[in-house]
């Protein structure tokens, strides 16, 4: 079990799949090794195979982290509605369980079902007074509703109050970059990557917001940054670059790309 957690920390996905499978083949109502194996599956996109054991561990236990992972797996081959009505048992489970509220509040969002989804971030946090995840959650869903100022609100309230989470930040940011302050959103992305330095994608977001603003020096250094971390990037890199006011076009994509990884 050990040896199973510290692979999945690692990103050592499949060595972590067998070492907890094999503790689920002999002791099947081992809930932490079916939620080491399930998050190992799920992490590789192998949604199909978690669902077996997941419906086993949850038909012995009704625990609303299991019947999450399980909403995911189903979610993932496009069983939705099976995936909604795991979620809403779930979140009837005591003690709460926060993502349990998140991922059901998030999937009524995505198929435009506001009220319900506002509901469920409401229950979520009724029962978890304050609970960050669940404020931040909500806050993107009153992005998806064009409400800027209500997601403004819950998000400088938290910010005020949790100075040091690095997912509040880029949502604030990415709120004033929706309503043009772009000057205030590349200094909450340069304060969010103080916080983790090593996320490529909040260093791709202050590249973009850089870029909006004119400053394409500083914008392109991000850029030739991101792609230097995560050359998987290099594609969202060449569209951030080409797609901003202020950035540059360039006649094909390996001229982009010579342009990115090039030291400047």
């Amino acid at each position: 079990m050990h040896q199973a957690s510290a692979a999945l920390l690692e990103g050592r996905f499949e060595p972590a799949e067998r070492l907890a499978a094999a503790v689920v083949r002999s002791a099947p109502g081992n809930g932490t090794a079916v939620r080491l194996l399930a998050h190992a599956l799920l992490l590789q996109g192998r949604y199909a195979d978690a669902i077996p054991a997941l419906q086993r561990a949850t038909r012995r236990n009704p625990d609303p982290e299991l019947e999450a992972l399980l909403a995911r797996a189903f979610n993932g081959v496009g069983r939705e509605d099976e995936a909604l009505t795991q979620l809403q048992r779930a979140v009837t489970r005591r003690p709460p369980f926060p993502l349990a509220f998140l991922q059901l509040g998030e999937m009524l969002g995505e198929r435009g079902r506001f009220t319900e989804a506002i509901a469920a971030f409401e229950a979520g946090l009724a029962a978890m007074p304050g609970e960050p995840s669940l404020r931040v959650g909500l806050a993107y869903l009153h992005l998806r509703r064009q409400d800027h100022a209500g997601a403004r609100a819950i998000l400088e309230d938290l910010l005020a109050e949790t100075p040091d989470r690095h997912d509040v930040h880029l949502a604030l940011a990415r709120t004033l970059a929706l309503e043009g302050d772009q000057a205030a959103a590349s200094d909450l992305y340069e304060r969010a990557l103080t916080i983790g330095p090593d996320d490529p994608l909040t260093r791709l977001a202050l590249a973009k917001s850089l870029l909006e603003q004119g400053r394409r020096a500083a914008g392109e250094a991000h850029l030739r940054a991101v792609v230097r971390a995560a050359p998987q990037l290099l594609g969202a890199a060449i569209t951030t670059l080409s797609s901003a006011p202020h950035g540059r076009l360039f006649l094909n994509a390996s001229t982009a790309a010579a342009f990115l990884t090039s030291r400047g």
